[in-house]
């Protein structure tokens, strides 16, 4: 008798890919043999106070060109995950540990598992490094990678 594939769902914002992102999607996809992965929309993200740099289409796409990612669909709102479980065959949710026991209520529907983070790294503290950079930085870093440059043509 032939197993069914194992399909893995996960959902995120996935805004400002990064090194976490791509840990996170390629152990999801360790636990099964097919990931689908949901991106929040930025209406869905805007209803839960988030303000996203990469528009969704083009987080979408990203998300979409990972190797590990199997097929990916728009998360429009918090209610979709139960009936996404069940018209995708969904046999595990997996999220962030962030988010422990928030879903746990949907393991009714399939198993759920929180996978930890990759350590020191987040959008939300890519966002908090950049919005330091003010424009008055910007101007100064500019100044001081001019001052370098001139240095650094001296001794070639």
């Amino acid at each position: 008798m032939e197993r069914k594939p194992r399909t893995v769902l996960t959902y995120g914002t996935f805004d400002l890919f990064h090194v976490g992102h791509l840990n996170l999607l390629r152990r999801m996809r360790a636990l099964g043999d097919r990931l689908v992965v949901g991106v929040s929309t930025d209406e869905f993200n805007a209803l839960k106070g988030k303000k996203t740099v990469v528009p969704f289409k083009d987080r979408f796409a990203i998300v979409q060109g990972v190797r590990y990612v199997d097929q990916v669909i728009a998360e429009n709102d918090w209610s979709q995950k139960a009936s996404d479980i069940q018209s995708l065959g969904a046999d595990v949710l997996g999220m962030g540990d962030d988010w422990e026991g928030k879903f746990d209520h949907l393991s009714g529907y399939c198993e759920v598992v929180y996978l930890p983070r990759t350590k020191d790294i987040s959008s939300t503290e890519i966002k908090r490094v950049l919005s330091a950079l003010d424009s008055e930085h910007v101007v100064e870093l500019k100044a001081a990678l001019d001052i370098v440059s001139t240095i650094v043509r001296r001794f070639e």
